[in-house]
C-alpha cells in the first residue's frame, strides 16, 4: 500500500510524544471493572495497550509519523508529581509498583512498574508544554500518554489514572515557565473529575467539560459544579445527553466552548482528548465519528492560533475501542498538524441510519438550558 500526503504544511511543525513503555503498563485483568471469577471470564483490561499501540501503527502506516516531530518524553521528578499529588500517593504507588497488580485508589491498578511508566506519561505532558512554548520550530503536540490522567485526584488514582498528566503539565508552565492563563478542554466522555478538582478555585485556568451526562463519575461534571471563590465561573461543565453525535458536539462548541475561549483569551490550550465518545465505545454511549473529532480539533486549533501563538498540547485521555481510536485520534492530528494523508473513515457504514449528524430536539433543548445556566455567571466568571 503506498503511503500518500495528499496536503502537506509549511508553518511551524507538531511534535508526537510517545515511548514503547507506554504500551507496557499493565492495567490489570478481568472484564471491564469486574476481578475475574465465578461467571466473569478473564479478558484484561478495557484499558488495553492496543488502542494506544495501533494509533502510533496507523500514524506510522498512512507517512504522516514522518511529517511529525518525534520527541522523546522525560520523566517527571517526585517534586513536579507533587504539584499536584500528596507524597502519601506517590510513595503509596511507589510501593504498589514493586509488587503490582494492585488499586491505587478506584479502579486504578498500578502494574509491576508501572511507577516509572506514569512518571514517564506524566513527563511526556511536562515535555511536550516545555516543547511548545520554548521551540521556534514546534507550536503543537499529541502525547499519546499511558496511562491516562484526568480522573487521578491528589490523594487516589480513579478510572484507570494514576496521575494527573494535564494537571502536572498544566502546573509546570504556570511554575516554570511564566504563563499564566491555560484554557484545559476535556472532550472525554467521562467527566475529569481529578483537573476540576485541581482548579476549582483558580481564576487563571478555564476548564471545559463536555462528557456524557450522568457518566463516570458519578454526581460529578454537573453545570452548576462551576467553581468556588475566585474561580466561580471557570469551570463549565457540559453534560450532553447519550447518543449525542457530531451535530450536538458542533453545536455545544459553537454555542458555549468557542464564546467561552474568545471572551478568556488562553495563552496556552491542553486537550484531555479521550476519543471514548466514539460511536463504537464500550465504556459510554455517544455517536461521535471520526470526522466528529476532526471538527473539534480543528477548532481548538484555530482559536490556538488566534489566542495562544498556535500553542496546543492534545494529552491522550481515554478511547477503548482498539479498532476506531486510531482513526479518531489520527483525524485530530491531522487537524492540529496541518497535513492530510489519504486515510478515510473505514466504518462509517456502520454509522449508516444513525442521528450521529443530526441534533435532535431534547439534545438542543439540554444544550441550550446548559447555555443558559452558563451564560447566568456572567459577571462572576472570565
Amino acid at each position: 500500500m503506498q503511503k500518500m500526503i495528499l496536503t502537506n504544511h509549511s508553518g511551524p511543525k507538531t511534535a508526537f510524544i510517545y515511548d514503547e513503555s507506554y504500551f507496557w503498563h499493565n492495567a490489570g485483568g478481568g472484564a471491564l471493572f469486574e476481578p475475574a471469577g465465578g461467571y466473569i471470564q478473564e479478558l484484561g483490561s478495557v484499558e488495553s495497550p492496543e488502542s494506544k499501540r495501533r494509533v502510533k501503527n496507523l500514524l506510522e502506516r498512512s507517512g504522516l509519523l514522518g511529517e511529525l516531530a518525534q520527541v522523546k518524553p522525560i520523566s517527571a521528578t517526585d517534586e513536579q508529581l507533587a504539584y499536584f499529588h500528596t507524597q502519601r500517593h506517590i510513595e503509596a504507588v511507589r510501593e504498589m509498583s514493586k509488587i503490582g497488580g494492585l488499586d491505587c485508589g478506584d479502579s486504578a491498578i498500578v502494574g509491576k512498574g508501572s511507577f516509572e511508566i506514569a512518571k514517564l506519561a506524566a513527563g511526556g505532558a511536562i515535555q511536550a508544554v516545555k516543547t511548545v512554548i520554548e521551540s521556534p520550530d514546534i507550536k503543537s503536540a499529541y502525547v499519546l500518554t499511558r496511562p491516562p490522567g484526568h480522573h487521578a485526584e491528589a490523594d487516589q488514582g480513579i478510572g484507570f489514572c494514576i496521575f494527573n498528566n494535564v494537571v502536572i503539565a498544566t502546573k509546570y508552565a504556570q511554575k516554570e515557565l511564566g504563563i499564566k492563563k491555560v484554557l484545559i478542554l476535556d472532550w472525554d466522555a467521562h467527566h475529569g473529575n481529578g483537573t476540576e478538582d485541581a482548579f476549582y478555585e483558580d481564576e487563571n485556568i478555564l476548564f471545559i467539560s463536555l462528557h456524557q451526562d450522568n457518566l463516570e463519575p458519578i454526581g460529578r461534571g454537573r453545570p452548576e459544579q462551576n467553581g468556588k471563590g475566585k474561580g466561580q465561573g471557570f469551570t463549565m461543565n457540559i453534560p450532553l445527553p447519550a447518543a449525542s453525535g457530531d451535530a450536538v458536539y458542533q453545536y455545544a462548541f459553537e454555542e458555549i466552548v468557542i464564546p467561552a475561549i474568545e471572551k478568556f483569551q488562553p495563552e496556552l490550550i491542553l486537550v484531555s482528548a479521550g476519543q471514548d465518545a466514539s460511536i463504537f465505545d464500550p465504556l459510554a454511549r455517544m455517536m461521535l465519528s471520526m470526522e466528529g473529532y476532526r471538527y473539534m480539533a480543528k477548532r481548538i486549533k484555530e482559536m490556538a492560533n488566534k489566542f495562544s501563538g498556535g500553542r496546543l498540547v492534545c494529552l491522550h485521555e481515554g478511547g477503548y475501542c482498539p479498532t476506531y481510536v486510531p482513526f479518531c485520534t489520527h483525524a485530530i492530528i491531522e487537524a492540529i498538524s496541518g497535513v492530510q494523508t489519504d486515510v478515510e473513515d473505514p466504518f462509517i457504514y456502520a454509522m449508516a441510519g444513525t442521528n450521529y449528524q443530526q441534533i435532535m430536539p431534547h439534545q438542543k433543548e439540554q444544550v441550550d438550558k446548559v447555555k443558559n445556566q452558563l451564560l447566568g455567571l456572567k459577571g462572576k466568571s472570565q
